[in-house]
């Protein structure tokens, strides 16, 4: 009996050893079948979160572009001047004053066959596509809102008014008497691309797009690379444009210096500048697609209105202080802002400012 006991101890044992040994063989086995599947499915299920991810990027991007195409088509287009059915005298007046708009400097300009009272710059050089392109700084909402109370003059102005704004400041001139053949061609075109818009109503899609406020001051070391990347082909690398053959006008315009708009220009405002380019340039470029960001448009607006250009006598604008643009770079102001983030930012103090001076 004292015998058996032993071989009781080395079977119980040897059974303990057959199921470890049993245990074992199974995690092997396991291991060899979920090892491999493991190996083999991981790259494949990174590969699906991959694809899915850019299923759903590429649907979003879908998705944006149909909501941006959707905003473009509900914003202002210009009516077809071809197209209008207007008397042979009336028509001929219309296509004088586009004529007058794309084509300034060949009869205002410096060489002009009717005046010499402008630097030879085109209206068409800032209101784009004769002032018909969207967001483009068209006309499409002036004859709606003129005449109007602008806070710069502090006056109520009218279309003439607005008209020889542009010449004397954006094209550094002089202004055009309002019974001249060209003043009354000039009005009757802006009156014919806003005449399908509502008195007092402003489109979306005219002017100039209003661009959200930076939240920090504007880079002009930024905003000079972005010129020399995208501008400067164009513009030339000291902002002076290329002149057209004929040396009359201008293929490319002057953004500064003594042939470029003067410190009175609405371009001159950071804000302006920016939003102007933001869906204009580099050439190409338009609301659906756009070659520079916020972010680059803000810097190069810094950039441009930093350089040389010519003085203007401004010293009637904004006769009501507390009327002046946020960033209207000269004093005095009814704040204690500097001129300088009046010029370059940033803004949102100002403009917080003004907001609670309103309550």
């Amino acid at each position: 009996m004292e015998n058996q006991k032993p071989d009781k101890d080395r079977i119980e044992a040897g059974f303990k050893a057959i199921r470890r040994a049993m245990v074992l063989i199974q995690l092997l086995l396991v291991a060899m079948v979920i090892i491999p599947l493991y190996l083999y499915s991981v790259p494949k299920w990174d590969a699906y979160q991959k694809r899915l991810k850019e299923r759903e990027r590429i649907a979003a991007e879908m998705q944006k572009e149909a909501e941006l195409k959707n905003s473009y088509d509900a914003l202002w287009k210009a009516p077809d001047l071809d197209s209008t059915n207007v008397s042979a005298e009336e028509w001929q007046k219309l296509k004088y004053g586009m004529e007058l708009i794309v084509n300034t400097a060949y009869y205002l300009g410096p060489k002009g066959k009717v005046k010499a009272i402008t630097n030879g710059m085109n209206c068409q050089n800032c209101h784009l596509e004769g002032g018909s392109k969207q967001w483009g700084n068209n006309y499409g909402a002036v004859a709606s809102t003129y005449p109007k109370y602008r806070a710069r003059s502090g006056t109520v102005e009218d279309l003439t008014k607005r008209v020889n704004d542009c010449m004397k400041r954006s094209l550094n001139g002089k202004a055009l008497e309002e019974s001249s053949k060209e003043m009354i061609a000039i009005k009757a075109y802006i009156s014919f691309l806003g005449a399908q818009v509502n008195k007092g109503e402003k489109p979306a899609g005219s002017g100039i797009f209003e661009l959200p406020l930076p939240e920090k001051a504007l880079d002009t070391t930024g905003g000079r690379i972005v010129y020399l990347e995208k501008c400067a082909s164009c513009h030339q690398q000291n902002g002076q444009g290329v002149k057209a053959e004929d040396g009359i006008a201008y293929t490319y315009p002057p953004l500064w210096g003594p042939h470029s708009y003067n410190q009175g220009a609405g371009l001159f405002r950071m804000s302006r500048f920016a939003g102007y380019v933001r869906y204009n340039m580099p050439q190409g470029a338009s609301y659906l697609h756009p070659q520079i960001s916020d972010a680059e448009a803000w810097n190069l607006a810094g950039f441009v209105n930093s350089q040389p250009r010519p003085n203007a006598d401004i010293s009637g604008d904004w006769p009501k202080l507390e009327e002046k643009p946020f960033d209207h770079p000269f004093g005095p102001y009814a704040d204690s802002f500097t001129e300088s983030q009046h010029k370059y930012g940033p803004y949102k103090p100002i403009k917080e400012f003004y907001k609670k001076s309103k309550k």
